[in-house]
Protein backbone atom coordinates (compact mmCIF):
# COMPACT_ATOMS: atom_id res chain seq x y z
CA UNK A 1 0.00 0.00 0.00
CA UNK A 2 0.57 3.51 -0.22
CA UNK A 3 0.42 6.18 2.11
CA UNK A 4 -1.38 9.41 1.04
CA UNK A 5 -1.82 12.58 3.15
CA UNK A 6 -4.38 13.69 1.86
CA UNK A 7 -5.52 17.50 1.41
CA UNK A 8 -7.89 19.20 -1.27
CA UNK A 9 -7.98 18.00 -4.54
CA UNK A 10 -10.60 19.27 -7.50
CA UNK A 11 -12.83 16.20 -8.13
CA UNK A 12 -15.25 15.34 -10.69
CA UNK A 13 -15.13 16.19 -14.29
CA UNK A 14 -16.96 18.62 -16.86
CA UNK A 15 -15.19 17.27 -19.54
CA UNK A 16 -17.38 17.80 -22.93
CA UNK A 17 -16.77 14.08 -24.08
CA UNK A 18 -18.47 12.85 -20.98
CA UNK A 19 -21.15 11.33 -19.33
CA UNK A 20 -23.36 14.37 -17.48
CA UNK A 21 -25.86 12.01 -16.50
CA UNK A 22 -23.49 10.04 -14.67
CA UNK A 23 -23.14 12.69 -12.10
CA UNK A 24 -19.43 13.30 -13.16
CA UNK A 25 -19.70 17.04 -12.47
CA UNK A 26 -19.53 19.94 -11.30
CA UNK A 27 -16.37 20.13 -10.61
CA UNK A 28 -15.70 20.76 -6.89
CA UNK A 29 -12.97 20.86 -4.15
CA UNK A 30 -13.00 18.35 -1.59
CA UNK A 31 -10.66 17.74 1.59
CA UNK A 32 -9.53 14.25 2.57
CA UNK A 33 -7.56 13.26 5.27
CA UNK A 34 -4.75 10.96 5.20
CA UNK A 35 -5.38 7.35 4.17
CA UNK A 36 -3.49 4.16 2.52
CA UNK A 37 -4.27 2.51 -0.94
CA UNK A 38 -3.23 -0.28 -2.68
CA UNK A 39 -0.94 0.25 -5.25
CA UNK A 40 -2.35 -2.93 -7.58
CA UNK A 41 -6.23 -4.12 -7.82
CA UNK A 42 -6.47 -7.27 -5.83
CA UNK A 43 -5.16 -10.00 -7.64
CA UNK A 44 -6.12 -13.68 -8.39
CA UNK A 45 -3.40 -15.24 -5.36
CA UNK A 46 -4.65 -12.53 -2.82
CA UNK A 47 -8.14 -13.61 -3.27
CA UNK A 48 -7.04 -17.07 -3.43
CA UNK A 49 -5.40 -16.52 -0.05
CA UNK A 50 -8.77 -15.53 1.39
CA UNK A 51 -10.71 -18.00 -0.31
CA UNK A 52 -7.85 -20.80 1.59
CA UNK A 53 -8.56 -19.14 4.69
CA UNK A 54 -11.95 -18.94 4.58
CA UNK A 55 -13.59 -21.29 3.08
CA UNK A 56 -15.50 -17.91 0.88
CA UNK A 57 -17.67 -18.61 -1.27
CA UNK A 58 -18.39 -15.51 -3.80
CA UNK A 59 -22.21 -14.39 -5.04
CA UNK A 60 -21.24 -15.77 -8.45
CA UNK A 61 -20.49 -19.44 -6.91
CA UNK A 62 -23.91 -19.11 -5.21
CA UNK A 63 -25.95 -18.04 -7.98
CA UNK A 64 -24.31 -20.33 -10.60
CA UNK A 65 -23.01 -18.25 -13.64
CA UNK A 66 -21.54 -14.83 -13.82
CA UNK A 67 -21.91 -12.55 -16.74
CA UNK A 68 -18.25 -13.24 -19.41
CA UNK A 69 -17.61 -11.08 -22.31
CA UNK A 70 -18.86 -13.09 -25.35
CA UNK A 71 -15.68 -12.14 -27.25
CA UNK A 72 -13.24 -14.20 -24.62
CA UNK A 73 -15.24 -17.32 -25.19
CA UNK A 74 -14.49 -19.89 -27.63
CA UNK A 75 -16.08 -20.22 -30.80
CA UNK A 76 -17.43 -23.89 -30.24
CA UNK A 77 -19.19 -22.66 -26.53
CA UNK A 78 -22.07 -23.39 -26.31
CA UNK A 79 -25.01 -20.99 -26.49
CA UNK A 80 -25.52 -18.39 -24.05
CA UNK A 81 -28.28 -15.66 -23.38
CA UNK A 82 -27.01 -12.48 -23.57
CA UNK A 83 -27.71 -8.83 -21.55
CA UNK A 84 -30.74 -7.37 -23.54
CA UNK A 85 -29.12 -3.85 -23.73
CA UNK A 86 -25.82 -5.40 -24.11
CA UNK A 87 -25.75 -8.45 -26.28
CA UNK A 88 -21.93 -8.60 -26.14
CA UNK A 89 -22.25 -9.90 -22.50
CA UNK A 90 -23.31 -13.54 -21.77
CA UNK A 91 -24.99 -15.49 -18.90
CA UNK A 92 -22.58 -18.38 -18.30
CA UNK A 93 -23.16 -21.13 -15.82
CA UNK A 94 -20.21 -21.99 -13.86
CA UNK A 95 -18.22 -18.75 -14.43
CA UNK A 96 -16.44 -17.67 -11.39
CA UNK A 97 -13.40 -16.15 -10.23
CA UNK A 98 -11.69 -19.43 -10.48
CA UNK A 99 -13.03 -19.95 -13.79
CA UNK A 100 -13.15 -16.42 -15.53
CA UNK A 101 -15.11 -17.72 -18.67
CA UNK A 102 -16.80 -20.36 -17.41
CA UNK A 103 -16.49 -24.24 -17.72
CA UNK A 104 -12.78 -25.34 -18.96
CA UNK A 105 -11.11 -21.78 -18.15
CA UNK A 106 -8.95 -21.49 -14.72
CA UNK A 107 -7.07 -18.46 -13.44
CA UNK A 108 -3.75 -20.71 -14.47
CA UNK A 109 -1.36 -18.04 -15.67
CA UNK A 110 -3.32 -15.52 -14.48
CA UNK A 111 -2.41 -14.85 -10.81
CA UNK A 112 -1.05 -11.56 -11.10
CA UNK A 113 -3.93 -10.90 -12.85
CA UNK A 114 -7.09 -8.85 -11.36
CA UNK A 115 -9.52 -11.22 -9.62
CA UNK A 116 -13.14 -10.45 -11.55
CA UNK A 117 -16.61 -11.59 -10.79
CA UNK A 118 -16.48 -10.44 -7.59
CA UNK A 119 -19.37 -8.54 -6.19
CA UNK A 120 -19.14 -5.21 -3.82
CA UNK A 121 -20.22 -7.74 -1.28
CA UNK A 122 -17.40 -10.41 -1.91
CA UNK A 123 -15.23 -7.67 -1.91
CA UNK A 124 -16.43 -5.77 1.15
CA UNK A 125 -15.61 -9.43 2.82
CA UNK A 126 -12.43 -9.74 1.68
CA UNK A 127 -11.66 -6.32 3.13
CA UNK A 128 -13.13 -7.49 6.42
CA UNK A 129 -11.25 -10.10 6.24
CA UNK A 130 -7.69 -8.42 5.77
CA UNK A 131 -8.14 -5.73 7.82
CA UNK A 132 -9.08 -3.04 5.35
CA UNK A 133 -12.13 -1.58 3.54
CA UNK A 134 -12.83 -0.01 0.04
CA UNK A 135 -11.93 3.06 -0.66
CA UNK A 136 -14.47 6.25 -0.94
CA UNK A 137 -15.44 7.23 -4.05
CA UNK A 138 -13.53 10.65 -3.38
CA UNK A 139 -10.24 8.63 -1.73
CA UNK A 140 -10.41 6.79 -4.82
CA UNK A 141 -10.56 9.35 -7.83
CA UNK A 142 -7.98 11.29 -5.70
CA UNK A 143 -5.36 8.72 -5.62
CA UNK A 144 -6.15 7.49 -9.02
CA UNK A 145 -5.28 11.29 -10.55
CA UNK A 146 -1.85 10.46 -9.01
CA UNK A 147 -1.61 14.74 -7.67
CA UNK A 148 -2.32 16.01 -11.27
CA UNK A 149 -5.36 18.58 -11.29
CA UNK A 150 -7.85 17.81 -13.80
CA UNK A 151 -6.30 15.82 -15.84
CA UNK A 152 -8.10 13.33 -18.47
CA UNK A 153 -5.71 10.55 -17.44
CA UNK A 154 -3.61 9.60 -14.47
CA UNK A 155 -0.26 10.31 -16.93
CA UNK A 156 -1.67 14.13 -18.47
CA UNK A 157 -4.53 14.56 -21.24
CA UNK A 158 -3.16 12.62 -24.13
CA UNK A 159 -4.35 9.31 -24.29
CA UNK A 160 -1.56 7.76 -25.54
CA UNK A 161 1.51 10.16 -25.17
CA UNK A 162 4.39 9.67 -28.05
CA UNK A 163 2.12 6.56 -29.20
CA UNK A 164 2.45 4.78 -26.00
CA UNK A 165 -0.10 2.63 -24.56
CA UNK A 166 -0.26 3.24 -20.79
CA UNK A 167 -3.32 1.21 -20.25
CA UNK A 168 -5.61 -1.51 -20.92
CA UNK A 169 -8.68 -0.69 -23.05
CA UNK A 170 -10.46 -2.04 -26.32
CA UNK A 171 -8.59 -0.74 -29.58
CA UNK A 172 -9.92 -1.38 -32.63
CA UNK A 173 -13.91 -1.43 -33.27
CA UNK A 174 -16.28 -2.43 -30.51
CA UNK A 175 -17.59 -5.16 -30.07
CA UNK A 176 -16.04 -6.86 -33.15
CA UNK A 177 -12.63 -6.19 -33.41
CA UNK A 178 -9.58 -5.59 -31.19
CA UNK A 179 -6.34 -5.50 -32.88
CA UNK A 180 -4.64 -5.61 -29.62
CA UNK A 181 -2.68 -2.90 -29.53
CA UNK A 182 -2.29 -2.23 -26.03
CA UNK A 183 -1.04 -6.61 -26.16
CA UNK A 184 -3.78 -7.83 -24.42
CA UNK A 185 -7.12 -8.79 -25.11
CA UNK A 186 -9.17 -9.25 -21.74
CA UNK A 187 -7.44 -8.45 -18.65
CA UNK A 188 -3.65 -7.68 -17.75
CA UNK A 189 -1.36 -7.98 -14.85
CA UNK A 190 -2.01 -5.56 -11.97
CA UNK A 191 1.87 -4.65 -12.22
CA UNK A 192 1.00 -3.95 -15.86
CA UNK A 193 1.50 -0.35 -17.46
CA UNK A 194 3.38 2.59 -15.88
CA UNK A 195 2.36 4.08 -12.62
CA UNK A 196 0.74 7.26 -11.89
CA UNK A 197 2.36 9.65 -9.68
CA UNK A 198 1.35 8.41 -6.35
CA UNK A 199 2.58 4.76 -7.04
CA UNK A 200 -0.57 2.90 -8.40
CA UNK A 201 -1.03 0.86 -11.56
CA UNK A 202 -4.49 0.55 -13.70
CA UNK A 203 -6.27 3.19 -12.05
CA UNK A 204 -7.45 3.47 -16.04
CA UNK A 205 -8.70 0.82 -17.68
CA UNK A 206 -7.91 -3.27 -16.54
CA UNK A 207 -10.89 -3.48 -14.54
CA UNK A 208 -13.98 -1.54 -13.04
CA UNK A 209 -13.12 -0.92 -9.31
CA UNK A 210 -15.83 -0.97 -6.67
CA UNK A 211 -15.67 1.89 -4.21
CA UNK A 212 -17.70 1.84 -0.57
CA UNK A 213 -20.25 4.63 -1.63
CA UNK A 214 -24.05 4.40 -3.02
CA UNK A 215 -23.81 5.79 -6.48
CA UNK A 216 -26.53 8.77 -7.03
CA UNK A 217 -26.24 10.75 -9.99
CA UNK A 218 -27.05 14.22 -8.15
CA UNK A 219 -26.88 12.83 -4.13
CA UNK A 220 -23.40 15.01 -3.22
CA UNK A 221 -22.76 16.64 -7.08
CA UNK A 222 -22.81 20.04 -4.83
CA UNK A 223 -20.12 22.98 -4.93
CA UNK A 224 -19.13 22.35 -1.24
CA UNK A 225 -18.51 18.94 0.45
CA UNK A 226 -17.49 18.13 3.68
CA UNK A 227 -14.54 16.57 4.78
CA UNK A 228 -14.03 13.37 3.67
CA UNK A 229 -17.23 12.52 1.90
CA UNK A 230 -19.05 9.08 2.13
CA UNK A 231 -21.32 9.40 -0.32
CA UNK A 232 -25.46 9.17 0.01
CA UNK A 233 -26.35 7.20 3.18
CA UNK A 234 -28.48 4.48 0.88
CA UNK A 235 -29.20 3.34 -2.55
CA UNK A 236 -29.62 0.61 -4.96
CA UNK A 237 -25.82 0.71 -6.69
CA UNK A 238 -22.63 0.67 -5.32
CA UNK A 239 -20.24 2.75 -7.18
CA UNK A 240 -17.40 1.31 -9.69
CA UNK A 241 -14.73 3.65 -10.86
CA UNK A 242 -11.79 3.38 -13.82
CA UNK A 243 -13.12 2.00 -16.85
CA UNK A 244 -11.99 -1.77 -18.02
CA UNK A 245 -10.03 -3.69 -20.84
CA UNK A 246 -13.51 -3.31 -22.85
CA UNK A 247 -13.98 0.38 -22.77
CA UNK A 248 -14.12 1.84 -26.04
CA UNK A 249 -14.00 5.67 -26.84
CA UNK A 250 -17.41 5.08 -29.15
CA UNK A 251 -19.63 4.33 -26.63
CA UNK A 252 -18.15 4.19 -22.89
CA UNK A 253 -14.86 6.34 -22.69
CA UNK A 254 -14.93 6.03 -18.86
CA UNK A 255 -11.81 5.24 -18.37
CA UNK A 256 -11.11 8.56 -17.82
CA UNK A 257 -10.23 9.38 -14.51
CA UNK A 258 -13.42 11.63 -13.17
CA UNK A 259 -15.79 9.65 -15.02
CA UNK A 260 -18.11 7.20 -12.63
CA UNK A 261 -20.45 4.15 -13.38
CA UNK A 262 -22.17 1.86 -10.77
CA UNK A 263 -23.66 -1.58 -9.99
CA UNK A 264 -25.48 -3.36 -8.11
CA UNK A 265 -23.87 -4.84 -4.88
CA UNK A 266 -24.71 -8.37 -5.26
CA UNK A 267 -23.66 -8.66 -9.51
CA UNK A 268 -20.48 -9.59 -10.92
CA UNK A 269 -19.13 -9.32 -14.25
CA UNK A 270 -15.77 -10.93 -15.51
CA UNK A 271 -14.07 -6.97 -15.84
CA UNK A 272 -15.07 -5.61 -12.35
CA UNK A 273 -12.68 -5.82 -9.44
CA UNK A 274 -11.56 -3.61 -6.48
CA UNK A 275 -8.68 -2.57 -4.33
CA UNK A 276 -8.51 -1.76 -1.00
CA UNK A 277 -7.68 0.66 1.64
CA UNK A 278 -7.54 1.62 5.18
CA UNK A 279 -7.33 4.36 7.52
CA UNK A 280 -3.61 5.95 8.48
Amino acid sequence: MVRLEGGVFRMGSEDPDGFPADGEGPVRKVELGPFWVDRFAVSNRRFAEFVSATGFATDAERYGWSFVFGGLLLDDFPATRGAAQAPWWRQVYEASWLAPEGPGSSIEGRLEHPVVHVSWQDAAAFCAWAGLRLPTEAEWEHAARGGLEQKRYPWGDEREPGGEHRMNVWQGSFPDENTLADGYLGTCPVEEFPANGFGLRNTSGNVWEWCGDWFDSTAHRTANEPKDPQGPTAGESKVIRGGSYLCHESYCNRYRVGARSSNTPNSSTGNMGFRCARDA
